[in-house]
């Protein structure tokens, strides 16, 4: 399937609601994207469900992925929706737009070229850092640095994928906004150079 860099590619039976998208994303089936931006190249896999994101650009997102997890109220009589969803059971009552309006603002941030695994939950108002990789199944409760290798329930810290050197250096190569021709005319450095090497080549 050829991606498109003037509309993304949203596969069957998703749900997409006040989001945007940049170029060559996809959307695979069965997902929501809700009040989320992706960056350029970013996608998600089967069954994900995203909500109040900012997704950097070249994203991996796997299957069966939940960011940005929307919350109940633990701090009033009840914790069912009936609160806030009111119109749904009434029609005298309206939804409680303040509610919606704040849930919104707590945005999950997922940098560049990070790759959420597997059946990862990402909570809001956690920032996962360019370069850095979530293993399946955790669940991310705090931030992750950026080219952090992550796991567990609650996520911590395995390695880093990069010495601190190299990820200031990729950090500030910043690849990621190059144009579309200059990373197909890198691809061949990009498949068989080393992190290294490469920044050796194109600093």
């Amino acid at each position: 399937m050829k991606l498109s860099d003037h509309e993304p590619v949203i596969e069957a039976e998703c749900d997409i609601e006040g989001s945007t998208f940049g170029r060559f994303c996809e959307v695979k089936r069965g997902s929501r994207v809700a009040w989320s931006a992706f960056g350029d190249y970013a996608y998600c896999d089967r069954y994900c469900d995203i909500a109040n994101a900012s997704v950097g650009k070249f994203s991996n997102i796997a299957s069966f992925v939940r960011i940005g997890a929307t919350d109940h109220p633990l701090d009033r009589a009840s914790l069912h929706h009936f609160m806030y969803r009111s119109a749904a059971l009434w029609e005298d009552a309206e939804d409680d737009a303040a509610w919606f309006a704040a849930r919104r603002a707590r945005r999950t941030v997922i940098g560049h070229d990070t790759w959420i695994g597997h059946g990862a939950m990402v909570k809001p108002e956690v920032t996962v850092g360019h370069g850095a990789v979530v293993a399946a199944g955790a669940i991310v409760t705090k931030d992750v640095g950026p080219y952090e290798i992550v796991a567990g329930n609650p996520a911590r810290l395995l390695r880093r994928r990069q010495p601190e050197a190299v990820v200031e250096r990729l950090i500030a190569l910043a690849w990621w906004d190059w144009s579309h021709d200059a990373i197909r005319a890198a691809l061949e450095d990009f498949r068989g150079l080393s992190a290294e090497a490469f920044l050796e080549k194109y600093e």
